[in-house]
Order: structure tokens, then sequence, then C-alpha cells
């Protein structure tokens, strides 16, 4: 039961293992109540988020970018909640051939969306350590940016109606496409960089980086009227993520400014140029309230 001096706040929040604790209120505080919305892919609520309509929320990095870069009402915390290693999830459809990035001019490539985390990461990845021209590549998505005054550049085609990319690869009607490690287990996919595991450790260490996806926002009024808010959030995050003993790696589980400065700075440069955002933020002014 919330305590009536509580604040309680409408929070949007995935369920994953170094969040448990804290959505089953294992993990709790004496001033803060929590609303978690009932959505189970955050992703579907970050156009809300991006209009401020939560007072904590998760939000994929790259969105938090161009939010930012649009002044929209957010100001990030120091914490991941979600990461995704990005050299695995570039794949191609065997049966069609093997493809590698020196394959990769002219060839339609499914994405969710064009400003996704991890496609920014992948496209990054390929652009900087591969020599992809990124505007030769044919990049076909299923969704509108979550920020909508981010204008997509020209060699982005959207997918047609009632179609989906898992579809349109296995059928031959993309090259390859961004997926999940979780669509290639069947063996009909293969990934695009050779030996993507490899890669990725020469990857974090060539950039001394790991990966990041999902971080936390707090809406800026909150944090500008009751800026206790953000140290006892971020106190909480921590506490839950301790208690997630078998969470897959520690990619997830990632707090502090310095601790995130090397792969934001990255993600950051790779955002800039993509077009994504504007101009090259400093790391610090992600996190001005």
């Amino acid at each position: 039961m919330t305590k009536p001096d509580m604040l309680q706040l409408h929070t949007l929040l995935g369920d994953y293992p170094n969040t448990a604790a804290l959505k089953m209120a294992a993990v709790a505080s004496p001033r803060l109540g929590f609303e978690f919305s009932g959505e189970k892919l955050p992703q579907n609520s970050f156009k809300a988020v991006v209009r401020g309509e939560f007072d904590i929320a998760e939000l994929a990095i790259v969105t938090y970018l161009q939010a930012l870069a649009h002044g929209k009402p957010v100001t990030l915390l120091p914490a991941v909640v979600m990461a995704i290693p990005p050299h695995p999830c570039l794949a191609c459809n065997t049966a069609q051939g093997l493809l590698r990035p020196a394959d990769l001019a002219g060839k339609r490539i499914g994405i969710r969306a064009h400003s996704v985390t991890t496609v920014a990461w992948v496209r990054g990845i390929l652009a900087n350590d591969y020599g992809v021209d990124l505007e030769r590549v044919q990049w076909v998505a299923f969704e509108d940016p979550h920020v909508p005054e981010c204008i997509e550049p020209p060699n982005v085609t959207r997918a047609p109606a009632g179609k989906t990319l898992l579809g349109m690869l296995h059928a031959g009607e993309l090259d390859a496409g961004v997926v999940m490690a979780s669509d290639q287990k069947d063996g009909r996919l293969q990934p695009v960089i050779p030996e993507p595991q490899a890669a990725l450790q020469r990857w974090r260490e060539r950039h001394n980086v790991r990966p990041l996806n999902h971080v936390m926002v707090i809406h800026r009024d909150l944090a500008r009227a009751q800026p206790w808010v953000a140290d006892e959030m971020l106190r909480l995050l921590q506490q839950s993520a301790a208690q997630a003993p078998h969470m897959p790696g520690a990619d997830s589980m990632q707090f502090g400014i310095e601790a995130l400065r090397p792969t934001l700075d990255l993600i950051i440069h790779y955002a800039f140029q993509q077009r994504l955002i504007p101009r090259r933020f400093a790391v610090d002014e992600l996190f001005n309230m």
C-alpha cells in the first residue's frame, strides 16, 4: 500500500531481470511510489515518453538524443536497463547466399525504424569498421521515428503495409535485416559480420565501450522541481539490478556518467555521422536539467 505523502510517478519500465525487484516492490522507496504502465513492449510507448507523458521512463538512447535535439521535456539519467550486442544483429537469409559487409552496396536491408538504436550501432560499425557507404544501401523501415520532427534520408523507404521484417527476409524480399539473436536460432539466418562475437570483443576493447540501448529518463519539469527524485531513482535501479544474479552479462547494468561516457560519446558520434542529430553533443549536455 502506498502512503499518502509518497510521490507517485507515472512510469514506463520493461520487464527485465535487472528491473524485476523494483517492479515487484522487493526494492522500494519510502518517498516514491510507481504507477507502472501495462505496456509489455516499452518501445511502443516511446512516442508518449518523448511527448512528456511519463514522469520516469525507459527510452532508447538514440531516441533520447533526437528528443534532446528537438527540445523535448526529458532528461537523461545515467542508468542502462537494456543492452544488445550489435554485431550479431545484422543477418542475411543463407538461402539467398551469404552476404558480407563488402556486399551491401545496393542491397535492401530491413530495419524496424531508421532511428532504432541497434540500427544506429550497426550502421556506425559498418561505416567505420568495414568501410560501407551507408548511402548506397537501401534501408526498408517498418515504423516511423519516435521523434516526429526527424526526417529520414531518401534511401530509407517504407515497407509495404501488412509485411513484416522477418517475413520479407525469409521470403527473399530483403537481402538482410537487423534482427534479434532469437530470430536466428533456426539457422535460416546468419550474421553478415564475420565471427560477430570476436568482432564485438575487438570493438569493445578498441573503443573502451559497452553496448547500451535503453536508458532511463526523467521528465524535465519533475527533475527541476524535485531534484532528489533522480538520485532516489538511480539508487532503486542499482539495488534492483544487484538482485539479478542470473543476468546474462553486465551491459544492462551500467550506472554513472563516467562509466557511460565512452559509450555515450561513441553513439553520439555515430548518430551525428548518420545525420540522426544536427550536431555532436558533449556527453555532459545529455544530463542538463
